[in-house]
């Protein structure tokens, strides 16, 4: 079994963003056999658990709100065909710029 990559800063946070923007709504790729939904949130929500303490604990919390809608977007249109996963994409964003933010004050 392949080892999960687990971003630990808030530029690889986005840089993971980035990544499961390519892979959605599915989040797999021919590539990589192991990377499906399952595994691809849980890297992104252990990552954001790693920068937790340098985001703050309301950043942190609005950034597992919006990590959890997304996840629940894109599994609501796996074919990308109803909408849903269009919402997911402009989370993917909301995260992005909330990530960049708090990484500018720093």
């Amino acid at each position: 079994m392949e080892k999960l990559y687990i971003p630990g800063t808030i530029s690889e946070v986005v840089d993971y963003l980035g990544s499961m923007m390519l892979s959605s709504p599915t989040m797999t790729h021919p590539e990589f056999p192991f990377w499906n939904i399952d595994s691809r949130f849980y890297s992104l929500n252990e990552g954001l658990a790693r920068v937790s303490k340098k985001l703050g604990e309301e950043r942190y919390a609005k950034l597992l709100q919006l990590s959890n809608r997304m996840r629940a977007h894109f599994e609501a249109d796996p074919d990308d065909t109803n909408g849903e996963a269009h919402k997911g994409y402009l989370l993917i964003n909301e995260m992005e710029d909330l990530l960049l933010d708090s990484d500018a004050k720093r």
